[in-house]
């Protein structure tokens, strides 16, 4: 009995994930042949969908997947810049990532939904997690200069904000002020006073040895050579003046300006002879071209919001989970090199 009861789990189980794959391609397929006025509202219900049938979420159900083909499709669309619905797919999808400030420079960068407060919120609360309270501050006050709305949301989250950064100790300026204090052999810090008292001390050490001797000293003798002073390199004892000059005149002006006197001819007896099959003027060098990274360029421009790579469940559950691991670490991956922050 217990054996059959396991078998039918099973099978409800294989059941419910088979008819959920297939209400998933349903979903996809209707992204593609979407001909309405709104291309994001078939993305949205797709996320929803697959949000509704796996709820504990997981590497294998696509989400992240679906995430990232959906921003990326509408990234440069001047008409979903401002949309709601378009920045709350960017913040679940920053929420699925290792490192979500990528993404927000990236919101940042191309201006996408800072007219939303719920984007200087989500930035300003993720800096926070990662001890980076000043970026923090001047993230919600930017979202405040800009109005951004509902306004008084955000101020009420910054309210909180500001009491939690006076709360909460502030180590590494604390360690940068101890650094720079005067610090004694024995490694306790010094009050001002005796941190004056101390330069006094080192200054007046310093002088008494600056003071000069007034002793008497010695004389240094220098040793003369007068052995060899005759073989040393440019002496020549025995030869006058006029001997070791024997340029009395210089000449004419043309006479020292001598050089390049010979005027330039023409090459004409001399001709550079051709190789033999050299390389001729019409030929070209062959540009290689990589397809795939040409491919997903053009895949990242499909008019409308239509994607036709959206392939999540041509492949196996393996290749999805690889998938959703690369996006985890680099969530613009697939993204082209100029649509990046610099």
């Amino acid at each position: 009995m217990e054996m059959e009861k396991l078998d039918a789990e099973t099978e409800f189980l294989a059941t419910k994930q088979e008819t959920g794959n297939e209400w998933e391609l349903k979903l996809i397929e209707a992204i593609d042949e979407y001909k309405g006025d709104d291309p994001l509202f078939p993305w949205i219900q797709c996320i929803k969908w697959v949000q509704e049938a796996f709820p504990p979420g997981g590497d294998c159900s696509g989400l992240i997947l679906i995430y990232e083909q959906c921003v990326r499709a509408f990234w440069h669309s001047d008409r979903y810049k401002d949309d709601l619905r378009y920045l709350k797919v960017w913040l679940e999808y920053a929420e699925n990532c290792v490192d979500a400030e990528v993404i927000y420079n990236f919101l940042d960068a191309n201006e996408i939904g800072k007219s939303h407060s719920a984007y200087y919120l989500a930035y300003a609360l993720h800096m926070e997690s990662k001890s980076k309270m000043k970026i923090a501050n001047d993230i919600f006050n930017l979202g405040i200069s800009r109005d951004a709305q509902p306004i008084e949301k955000l101020k009420d989250a910054y309210r909180k904000f500001f009491i939690r950064s006076i709360r909460k100790p502030n180590v590494v300026e604390d360690d940068y002020g101890e650094s720079h204090l005067p610090v004694r052999s024995f490694g306790t810090v010094l009050s001002s006073a005796d941190n004056r008292r101390q330069n006094m001390e080192r200054s007046e050490l310093a002088n008494k040895q600056m003071k000069p001797d007034r002793t008497p000293k010695i004389p240094l003798s220098v040793f003369k050579d007068t052995a060899n002073i005759d073989t040393m390199p440019g002496h020549q004892s025995g030869k006058s003046k006029t001997d070791l000059n024997p340029w009395s005149s210089l000449g004419a002006r043309e006479e020292r300006n001598k050089e390049n006197s010979a005027m330039p001819t023409k090459w004409t007896t001399y001709k550079i002879p051709h190789r033999p099959g050299g390389v001729t003027a019409s030929a070209s060098i062959e540009v290689f071209v990589d397809e795939e990274c040409t491919e997903m360029d053009n895949g990242s421009h499909d008019h409308d919001g239509k994607s036709s790579k959206l392939k999540l469940r041509q492949g196996d559950g393996q290749d999805i989970k690889k998938e959703t691991d690369l996006l985890r670490q680099n969530p613009l991956r697939n993204f082209p090199l100029r649509s990046l922050p610099r």
